[in-house]
C-alpha cells in the first residue's frame, strides 16, 4: 500500500495551496477549450493509479541525456508542458537517459506535484556517458534531479531478455522496498522484445508495462497479431498497460495511418494509456482530438 508520512502530507498540502494561489490557468479542464481538446482520465490496471489517458512523452529520440523535448530548452519545455497540463495531460513520462529530470523539476514551480502522475525509468547498462551505480544512489539522484520525494511509477528501462526477472532480482527487491516505504507507488518494466514482454505479462511483481504497439508493426517487438494477445494476457492479469510507438516513432505519418493505429490500440481494450512525444502544442492538440474522435467511434 502507498503511504506517506505526516511531514510529506503537510508538504504536499502546502504545495497544493501554493498552486491554487497561482490561478486556475494551471489546472486541467479549467480553461475554455472545446471538449475534443481535453483528454480523459483512466486507471492503470489494478495499480489504483488514476491519470490522463495521454502522457507527456519527453523521450523523442532520447539518448545521452537529451531528447527532442529537452532540446526546446528550459523555457520551451516548461511552456509546452504547461499547455499540455491545461489540456488535461497530467501523466509525465520521464527517464534518466532522456535528461528530462531537471527540466521537469523546473515545471514544479507552477505545476502542482500532487495532481501529476510522474513516471521515470532506471537504465542499468553502463556506457561511456552513464555509469550505473546501483538502485539507491540512482534513485536518490532521481529525487534530487526532479524535486520529487516520491514517484508514482518507476520502470526498469528497456528490457530485452526473457529472463529479466531473475537477472534483475536485486534491483526488483530494492524497488519493492522503496514501494513499501511509500517512495514508489507502482513498479514495472519497459519492454523491447517479445520475450521480455511475455515475462512481464506473467510477472506477479509488475504493476505497469510500457510497451511498443501500433497496427503496422512499426518499431515493435513483433507483428501486432502476435503482440496484442500478450498485452491482453497482461491486462487480464491486472497490469497497467502504457503504449508507446503508437505512430511508429514517426513512421506512421499519414492521417489515415495515425487514425487506424489509434483505432487499433484503443479499440483493443488492452491499452490503458499511451505516451506520445511532441515538440509543439499544435501536435499535442491534434493527438488529443484524434484520440477523442477514436474513442467516440469504438
Amino acid at each position: 500500500m502507498f503511504r506517506i508520512s505526516r511531514r510529506q502530507f503537510l508538504q504536499r498540502s502546502a504545495g497544493g495551496a501554493a498552486a491554487l494561489a497561482v490561478g486556475n490557468a494551471f489546472w486541467p479542464g479549467k480553461n475554455s477549450f472545446a471538449a475534443e481538446e481535453l483528454i480523459d482520465r483512466v486507471v492503470l490496471g489494478k495499480s489504483g493509479i488514476e491519470t490522463s489517458r495521454l502522457a507527456f512523452g519527453t523521450g523523442s529520440f532520447g539518448w545521452e541525456f537529451h531528447s527532442q523535448q529537452t532540446d526546446l530548452g528550459m523555457k520551451g519545455f516548461a511552456e509546452l508542458l504547461q499547455q499540455a497540463y491545461d489540456h488535461g495531460v497530467s501523466f509525465m513520462d520521464l527517464a534518466d537517459i532522456y535528461g528530462s529530470h531537471r527540466f521537469f523539476r523546473n515545471t514544479l514551480k507552477f505545476l502542482p506535484r500532487e495532481k501529476l502522475t510522474v513516471l521515470t525509468k532506471i537504465w542499468t547498462r553502463s556506457t561511456y556517458w552513464l555509469q550505473y551505480q546501483g538502485f539507491q544512489p540512482t534513485f536518490d539522484r532521481f529525487r534530487k534531479e526532479t524535486g520529487c520525494d516520491y514517484f508514482d511509477i518507476v520502470l526498469i528501462h528497456c528490457r530485452e531478455s526473457g529472463n529479466w526477472e531473475q537477472e534483475d532480482a536485486a534491483l526488483r527487491d530494492a524497488m519493492s522496498a522503496a514501494k513499501e516505504r511509500g517512495e514508489i507507488r507502482a513498479v514495472g518494466v519497459s519492454c523491447h522484445t517479445l520475450d521480455a514482454l511475455k515475462a512481464a505479462a506473467k510477472s506477479d511483481w509488475v504493476d505497469v508495462i510500457l510497451t511498443r504497439i501500433n497496427n503496422q508493426g512499426a518499431r515493435m517487438d513483433g507483428p501486432p497479431e502476435v503482440v496484442m494477445p500478450v498485452l491482453k494476457e497482461a491486462h487480464d492479469n491486472g497490469k497497467g498497460i502504457v503504449g508507446m510507438k503508437i505512430f511508429g516513432c514517426g513512421k506512421l505519418t499519414e492521417e489515415s495511418q495515425r487514425d487506424s493505429s489509434l483505432h487499433y490500440v484503443l479499440g483493443s481494450g488492452n491499452v490503458d494509456a499511451m505516451t506520445i512525444g511532441v515538440d509543439n502544442i499544435d501536435h499535442l492538440r491534434d493527438n488529443i482530438r484524434r484520440i477523442n474522435s477514436t474513442l467516440k467511434s469504438i
